[in-house]
């Protein structure tokens, strides 16, 4: 993925790690275009970042996605770059579910069908460009998953089953296909912005711009902090390291 010259989306930009990325991939050079629901917040972020533009998304709404797509497309015809980061994390008690499962049924429509809708609806216009890139945002829990937050985990789990397919059938286009897989980060997420035992935002986003500058090509990108989770049935610890962060993380609500 070039790192400069490029038009990008970012879905979920207005905060944590989406805003961390428009924000870095913005001093590069690119024109940055960062979507979410929330006006003020978008206001807030392009106001920080003279040059950044905005646009306003519901991705629950599969109409709004496809409209959204095609204004899009429209307002910014170079938009060679999807980063699809938008995410709901929510704590479950599976013994006392809502009734209707509310909470599982938004986190699967935000994290899973959101990205496969805004993907497929961008989809026909990123291969129109000579060179493009979609980069869906799934978690070091897709692989582990923390048995507090089981529907969270499951759609990220989804994303990088979606991705690994995604990158096979787009192979030989000008469409290439990333995953970017965080450890636990300081962010808004689950209460963890001041959680000592999640990795700092800004060291993270450091880490990713690195690994994008001198591995463009590699399919996942996955920081030190999220190896061992993403690695843990390769490494044959999968029963440990899942006591472990469930142990360690059984407070977090």
């Amino acid at each position: 993925m070039n790192l400069t010259g490029n038009t990008i989306l970012i879905t979920g930009g207005g905060s944590g790690i989406g805003r961390g990325l428009a924000e870095a991939l913005h001093a590069l050079g690119n024109q940055v275009v960062i979507a979410g629901r929330r006006k003020h917040t978008l206001d807030e972020v392009t106001a920080a970042n003279p040059g950044m533009k905005s646009l306003q998304l519901n991705i629950d709404d599969p109409a709004a996605i496809r409209s959204f797509a095609a204004h899009a497309a429209s307002e910014f015809p170079s938009l060679n770059v999807l980063i699809n980061n938008a995410g709901i994390m929510r704590a479950e008690k599976l013994l006392a579910q809502q009734e209707g499962l509310t909470d599982a049924e938004a986190m699967i429509t935000t994290n899973l069908l959101g990205p496969i809708r805004l993907t497929a609806a961008l989809l026909t216009h990123l291969q129109k460009q000579a060179s493009s890139a979609i980069m869906n945002v799934s978690s070091g829990l897709a692989f582990v998953p923390l048995a507090l937050t089981p529907t969270y985990c499951a759609t990220k789990a989804a994303i990088h089953s979606y991705t690994k397919a995604l990158r096979y059938q787009l192979r030989g286009t000008t469409t290439d296909v990333f995953e970017l897989i965080p450890p636990y980060v300081a962010t808004e997420l689950m209460g963890g912005a001041s959680d000592p035992r999640a990795m700092p935002l800004s060291k993270f986003i450091a880490e990713v711009m690195e690994i994008l500058k001198s591995q463009p090509t590699s399919g996942e990108i996955i920081v030190e902090n999220a190896k061992g989770l993403r690695f843990a049935s390769q490494s044959g610890k999968y029963e440990a390291v899942f006591q472990g962060l469930n142990a360690s993380m059984s407070d977090i609500h």
